[in-house]
């Protein structure tokens, strides 16, 4: 019997962990935007920068395509003299080192529990996230801890009108992720970012953001 339990608490854990990869779950982030955007006619824009250490990036290049990509959907066009724009796009992202989460599951043995006060089968059972658990394989007490990091990512956008600077926009797409890879993180906020934009002045939403098909 004791060879069974170590048996199943190694294999319990790493099949859970391998059944949460497998899980494709929607993109989800907190989008806040400030606007006082024109009606789309055809004006120029131009996407540049806000960080200095990002310009002539071919990763910022990359993400300012996607932006420009969105921008002449809504009916703006792309500069092709970035100096003669009629809007200046002020593109920033990143995202954090994470914290560490660390999360008990699991179940105990108590015999004077009995029914009403969460009695089964004389097992009371802690919160969990998933796998199962057999007594005779486990044992009374048996816990497991389990441990991630969760990263923090944000991207912020700005529009001014080229003439006179006066801002025309101010958003910002904030998400929690298990996720620290930018090139995952921020063309789904770059989506969020432009679902319904430009949005409602002052309204901060949740936009969840439909998983990639594997």
């Amino acid at each position: 019997m004791t060879l069974f339990r170590n048996i199943a608490m190694i294999v319990a854990p790493a099949a859970a962990l391998l059944a949460l990869a497998g899980c494709a779950t929607p993109f989800r982030a907190d989008v806040a935007r400030f606007q006082q955007m024109p009606v789309p006619q055809g004006q120029s824009f131009t996407v540049v920068a806000d960080d200095p250490a990002l310009s002539g990036s071919l990763e910022f290049a990359q993400y300012a395509d996607l932006v420009a990509a969105r921008l002449i959907q809504d009916g703006y066009v792309r500069s092709a003299d970035p100096s003669a724009a009629d809007l200046i796009i002020r593109l920033d992202y990143g995202v954090d080192d994470g914290r560490e989460k660390v999360r008990s599951t699991g179940y105990g043995y108590d015999p004077f529990w009995g029914p009403g006060r969460g009695w089964y089968g004389g097992y009371w059972r802690r919160p969990y996230i998933y796998g199962f658990y057999d007594p005779f394989l486990f044992g009374p007490g048996y816990n497991d801890i389990e441990s991630y990091t969760i990263y923090s990512s944000s991207l912020t956008m700005k529009i001014d009108h080229a003439g006179d600077n006066k801002r025309l926009f101010e958003g910002t797409a904030k998400a929690q992720s298990l996720s620290n890879k930018l090139t995952y993180l921020v063309p789904n906020l770059v989506e969020a970012m432009f679902t319904n934009f430009p949005g409602q002045s002052g309204e901060t939403v949740r936009i969840s953001v439909a998983p990639e098909k594997p």
